[in-house]
């Protein structure tokens, strides 16, 4: 279903994007996120990138191609929650939690909070099936992180 909908928004001139996993959902959302507020830095694309690496065990080259391939999927989905139910229906808890401590770094990693960022995480919390608790507890592994 997932598959289908994704090559429906795929034109000849972007090419050929894989249907996305879990990994490459959650690359899109992280990039969602840290373009929310219209300042996509530096930092926080080595962020990504460095998060990539750490949770699929990637160097940093593939985890560099990862987000580039993850920063086009951005651009063709249309919500967030499709990359969250994705990760909801394929993979378990603590991917999840892993997925959501990962949303809330990249939140906190340039120190200002924009309600967009909120907005996403949160819409990526409940689409995950998560609680706020989860979110709140996950908000603060992620603040001593940064």
């Amino acid at each position: 279903m997932l598959g289908s909908f994704f090559q429906s928004l795929r034109t000849p001139k972007e090419g050929e994007l894989p249907d996305p996993d879990a990994e490459l959902a959650l690359g899109a959302l992280l990039v969602r996120v840290a373009k929310s507020d219209r300042e996509y830095q530096i930092s926080e694309i080595s962020l990504i990138d460095r998060i990539l690496a750490r949770l699929y065990q990637h160097n940093a080259i593939e985890a560099a191609k990862i987000r580039a391939t993850c920063e086009k999927l951005h651009a063709a989905a249309p919500d967030s929650d499709t990359f969250a139910k994705l990760i909801r229906e394929t993979t378990g808890i603590d991917e999840r939690l892993a997925a959501l401590d990962a949303l809330w770094e990249v939140v906190l990693a340039d120190g200002v909070q924009d309600e967009e960022e909120f907005r996403i995480v949160e819409e990526a919390r409940a689409a995950m099936g998560l609680s706020l608790i989860d979110s709140q507890n996950s908000r603060e592994r992620a603040s001593h992180k940064t």
